[in-house]
């Protein structure tokens, strides 16, 4: 059976509507996996490639187009390495819904993020204010629409209401969970102890430490926003977006925090603070 009006030589039956809608579906949930990482710059850039090939092959230019043919024939098995954690990630979230009951259209849903009515900072502020004071490090990375789950199965899992004395405890030099990053996902404590990815860029200032480091590197693949509370100079920093604002005042970090959390303000927003931001990655 085909639809009464076809497009030229082209006719379209219902199981091609069907078979489009299906592949719209399945893309925008691929888009949704990866939206607000890097791996989502990867994608569009293979897609492109594809693309490309299928215009050189219809337009039968044979050079260029058995070149392009070996490229997308391991197409595949690189997208496998190159998105790894995402699809770990798409799998386990698809596990999770059919052991949960949430029916085939579960995994339509979107994931909720905390507004800025429900999600406090202060308990942060207040905990890297009292942490800068001694000179003590501190590494809190707040997750938005990229999931860090990834990098929260690294450390040790709390899932514990946030608060100032809990913070002051793990980041406590004689604590054992002090040594890494803690992830803040819908306004709780996922896990401490985490582990991030340390960022290559040769442009960082040599100043930065480890801790710098760690955050601009988890920046750079996601959309998060990590707090960082210098051991070295007590200083406190915000880093978003492969960017990093140094030396805050207790009330600079809160406003700047307040209106990134909440508000989810594009990247190219520049902050309006006297500390300049360093080179970006």
């Amino acid at each position: 059976m085909t639809l009464p009006y076809p497009f030229h030589f082209l006719r379209v039956g219902l199981v091609d509507v069907l078979d489009v809608l299906l592949v719209t579906l399945l893309l925008y949930q691929v888009y949704k996996l990866l939206r607000g990482s890097v791996a989502l710059n990867v994608a569009l850039g293979l897609l492109s490639v594809y693309l490309i090939y299928l215009i050189v092959n219809a337009l039968g230019l044979g050079l260029l187009s058995g070149i392009l043919d070996e490229f997308v024939s391991v197409g595949v098995l690189a997208s496998i390495i190159l998105f790894q954690q995402e699809i770990r990630r798409f799998l386990l979230g698809l596990g999770k819904v059919a052991l949960e009951g949430g029916g085939p259209l579960g995994w339509w849903r979107r994931p909720t993020r905390p507004t800025a009515a429900a999600f406090s900072v202060l308990p942060y502020v207040e905990a890297a204010k009292s942490l800068a004071s001694k000179d003590t490090g501190a590494l809190i990375c707040f997750s938005q629409v990229s999931d860090l789950s990834s990098y929260a199965e690294s450390g040790d899992r709390l899932d514990a209401e946030a608060s100032k004395r809990l913070l002051l405890a793990i980041f406590n030099k004689t604590s054992p969970l002090h040594d890494g990053a803690v992830i803040v996902t819908q306004g709780r404590l996922q896990a401490a102890r985490c582990i991030l990815p340390v960022s290559q860029n040769p442009a960082v200032p040599a100043a930065l430490g480890l801790r710098h480091r760690a955050a601009l590197g988890l920046t750079e693949a996601t959309d998060a926003i990590v707090l960082v509370v210098s051991e070295e100079t007590g200083q406190m920093s915000l880093v978003r977006h492969g960017e990093i604002l140094r030396g805050l005042t207790p009330a600079e970090l809160k406003t700047r925090l307040s209106d990134w959390l909440g508000q989810n303000l594009p990247a190219a927003t520049r902050p309006a603070l006297g500390s300049q931001p360093a080179a970006r990655p």
